[in-house]
């Protein structure tokens, strides 16, 4: 009941790996290996070892699926911010490299924002991306 009532109010909720690869396995490319996954009413999106994949479902009946995805090696930036005491949600937010080419000089960048239940442990997720982003920037400087 908790889930639903996050879900209707816009915040993720985390998802075993075998209910992702049961829904979503089909979106999985060879050798990809889900690592986590949240969930909203319809929508969600996973954590692979390659990238983000977000999943939108459609219309009335959700039929209408647009599968998206974000690669982890152009990730750049995370933030978080944690629940308040009053109706403030946790969110993380990711910038990442829209560009093919990442050391191009016409580099063209998007922000992603994720929301969270407030008493969502967002710390785990944060340092895991923050953890990619920090090797990226490394990798993207040298």
């Amino acid at each position: 009941m908790i889930n639903l009532i996050s879900g209707l109010l816009g915040n993720y909720s985390e998802v075993s790996i075998p209910e992702l690869k049961s829904q979503y396995g089909a979106y999985l490319m060879p050798q990809e290996q889900i690592h986590m996954g949240f969930k909203l009413i319809r929508d969600a999106f996973i954590i692979t070892n390659d990238r983000l994949i977000l999943i939108d479902h459609q219309g009335v009946t959700g039929k209408k699926t647009r599968v998206a995805s974000i690669h982890l090696n152009s990730i750049y930036e995370v933030s978080m911010e944690t629940g308040g005491t009053g109706f403030d949600d946790c969110e993380v937010t990711i910038h990442y490299i829209t560009s093919p080419y990442h050391k191009s000089n016409n580099l063209q960048t998007a922000v992603y924002k994720f929301e969270f239940g407030k008493k969502f442990n967002v710390q785990p997720l944060y340092t895991a991306l923050l953890s990619i982003a920090d090797e990226n920037l490394l990798r993207l400087n040298s």
